[in-house]
């Protein structure tokens, strides 16, 4: 068996690592700006196709509102930045928001954001997986037939490269990354050459279409309910901020100098490129319909249900470049490949703080253990699992799933601020230095612009987005928090079971006698083995213990048992329904009933085999007496193993594969420990 499961894990994930290698798993600034802020860098790709989707709702003279909704985007982008620097110089351990709101807000509050943290991470992966699909699929339309099944694909590859390693996973991520930067800046400045050197009129492909609105004349409150709705899906922008706070271990030292650096660059470049497409959508007189196939009108007629409506970054793209060039297909390509490989966030954010909630006892232990590549394979595995479900039940529509994101971000944003101006106050509290004094008041004054200004997002994002789909995710993070709290008070009660006390109790006391019971079948080299074991124990009582389930086995086991004169006496339990199992247990829970004080030990003869099939053969009856007689007090089970020479031959095996080396992997030997050779004279 674990022939068959270690040749194909070795293939998939590399060799195990040992622990003190750790450090040549950190990153360095550049690899570290793709892994973990791929998702903000690659929303720009579907985040001002969200704004003109609904804007598009009060049809295309509503479109002008765009580039304010733009600039409100990109004040909120650089507060949440500037805040986050703050941040990852205070709390560098990597427990990011949760340990920012527990530590200044306490375990509720920091319980809370991490719900809604583990809520995001997992939205992240399935909006970026089925907007990377949609995107593929305008090229390729086999994708677009199996979305989910393709998006449940991507999720199995992106998953097998995580478990690889971070370091390993980030080299391969971090190209594609910045291509599709390159290519965004690249059509940015192309676009404003043309536009404003040569005066080229740009047209996007759809710059011909009206759009039927589905509220015409919006004015007063429904105008402005309409703008904020819009303000909140262009908020797409900013998931995946925390992700660089939460991973600051992973940074290479100084750690809080290199992510705060990361973060600034992570900022910058997507403000830049977000605006840039909007601007240059406008230009280009982009059309997004949130119902293609009925609101968009071409030539009188709607377009119909057969009609795929690209995104906005494509559809600018054919505008600057011109459909079927070099650097449109370089871009497009890349833009697919960024949105696929934008899930890596959350595949370095969620196992990380899923192992931090393990070793604060809310989630199972588990997850705070490394895995062979000294990454958090179990968060890893059980991130995949969460985003695959999401995908299928959603039907991998990355325009449902987009109701669905932002909700979680901003509650984390928001009491993470709020936390960190508590953090401040405490501080200033005992500071006397006045410079220090100084820096912390400017610190403090930009969290509480943060938090000000990230609450009064989620209220907007909360009061547009409620009834379009993001009370899913309120529901997830009240899942996820009461999950985390029933697995902590279990592991408290448990903890307060398992504890020794100071004084003398039962558990510390020595039993009066030990009542020894060794099980048997039959006469055979296990029983004889188990027999001779449980002599040299000593106890106060020892005796053989065998059930009657067929009268000519038991009767020939005695007469075996008298010819060989075992000086052990043998006892049959009568079943007349042929059971083994609950005879012996009624057998020794009347031992206990009749001596509380005395400690019963069952020996249990078994076999050792060394293949899996073979195990189905043997040792059931033993492993369902030794499940129930684990939930009997005062009953110590021991089993005395016999191996089978199949078992041998596999030991053999094990220790051939654990000596094998590759072809040329072995030379001549390391040079220090080559034998000199002797000096020939000429």
């Amino acid at each position: 068996m674990s022939k068959l499961t270690d040749v194909p894990k070795r293939i998939l994930i590399g060799r195990a690592l040992r622990s003190d290698r750790l450090a040549e798993t950190l990153l360095p600034k550049r690899i570290a700006l793709p892994v973990f802020a791929s998702d903000p860098l690659s929303s720009v790709a579907y985040a001002p196709g969200e704004v003109l989707l609904v804007l598009s709702i009060a049809g295309v003279s509503a479109y002008h509102f765009s580039p304010w909704i733009a600039v409100a985007v990109v004040v909120l982008m650089f507060t949440v930045v500037a805040s986050y620097r703050q941040n990852v110089h205070a709390y560098p351990s990597g427990g990011g928001d949760y340990e920012v709101a527990t530590t200044n807000l306490g375990s509720k509050a920091g319980l809370t954001v991490a719900s809604a943290l583990l809520v995001d991470y997992v939205l992240t992966v399935a909006v970026s997986i089925s907007s990377g699909i949609e995107n593929l699929g305008s090229a390729i339309p086999f994708v677009v037939e199996h979305k989910v099944e393709c998006a449940v694909a991507v999720i199995l590859l992106l998953t097998v490269m995580n478990l690889r390693g971070v370091k390993e996973s980030g080299g391969l991520f971090a190209i594609p990354t910045y291509v599709f930067v390159a290519g965004v800046f690249i059509m940015i400045a192309w676009g404003a050459f043309r536009g404003i050197v040569l005066g080229d009129t740009m047209r996007a492909p759809t710059s011909t279409f009206e759009i039927k609105p589905e509220h015409q004349g919006l004015a007063g409150f429904a105008l402005v309910f309409l703008l904020l709705r819009a303000f909140s899906s262009g908020c797409a922008a900013l998931t995946g901020v925390e992700a660089i706070s939460n991973g600051v271990p992973a940074f290479r030292k100084p750690k809080s100098k290199n992510a705060a650096t990361t973060l600034a660059m992570m900022g910058l470049l997507a403000v830049t490129m977000f605006c840039g497409i909007i601007a240059l959508a406008m230009v280009t007189k982009v059309r997004m319909a949130e119902n293609p196939a009925v609101d968009l009108i071409k030539d009188g007629a709607a377009v119909g249900s057969g009609y795929v409506q690209n995104p906005v970054i494509t559809q600018v793209a054919e505008a600057v470049f011109g459909k079927g060039t070099f650097f449109f297909l370089v871009l497009a390509a890349a833009t697919a490949l960024v949105l696929f490989l934008a899930a890596n966030t959350a595949y370095n954010g969620f196992p990380v703080l899923g192992s931090i909630l393990a070793q604060d006892r809310y989630l199972p232990r588990q997850l705070h253990t490394r895995g062979d590549r000294l990454a958090f394979s179990n968060g890893i595995v059980l991130l995949a699992g969460a985003a695959a479900l999401l995908v299928w039940v959603y039907g991998a529509d990355s325009t449902r799933l987009i109701q669905l994101y932002i909700v979680g971000v901003f509650v984390s944003f928001t009491l993470s601020q709020i936390g960190m101006v508590r953090h401040w106050n405490r501080l200033l509290a005992t500071e006397k230095d006045q410079a220090k004094r100084r820096h912390m008041v400017r610190s403090r004054a930009i969290n509480t612009f943060g938090a000000f200004f990230t609450g009064l997002v989620l209220i907007v994002v909360l009061v547009t987005k409620f009834t379009h789909g993001a009370w899913v995710a309120l529901l997830g993070m009240v899942i996820f928090f009461g999950t985390m709290t029933a697995i902590r008070r279990h592991y408290d009660r448990v903890s307060a079971e398992l504890a020794a006390p100071d004084e003398p109790s039962d558990d510390s006391a020595r039993p009066s006698r030990v009542h020894s019971v060794v099980l048997v079948s039959k006469i055979h080299r296990p029983a004889l083995r188990a027999l001779a074991y449980a002599k040299l124990l000593r106890s106060d009582t020892l005796e053989a213990l065998s059930v009657n389930v067929d009268p000519a086995e038991t009767k020939a086991l005695r007469e075996e048992w008298e010819r060989r004169g075992i000086d052990v006496p043998l006892k049959v339990l009568d079943s007349p329904y042929r059971e083994i199992t609950r005879p012996i247990i009624e057998y020794v829970k009347g031992l206990r009933k009749e001596s509380p004080r005395d400690a019963v030990s069952v020996i249990i003869p078994e076999y050792v085999v060394g293949h899996w099939y073979e195990h189905l053969l043997h040792n059931q009856s033993a492993l369902r007496l030794k499940g129930r007689l684990l939930f009997t007090p005062g009953i110590m089970v021991t089993s005395v193993p016999y191996q089978l020479q199949s078992s041998e031959a596999a030991k053999l095996r094990a220790r051939r594969r654990g000596e094998w080396n590759a072809p040329g992997s072995v030379r001549r030997g390391p040079a220090h420990e080559r034998p000199k050779e002797p000096e020939t004279r000429k």
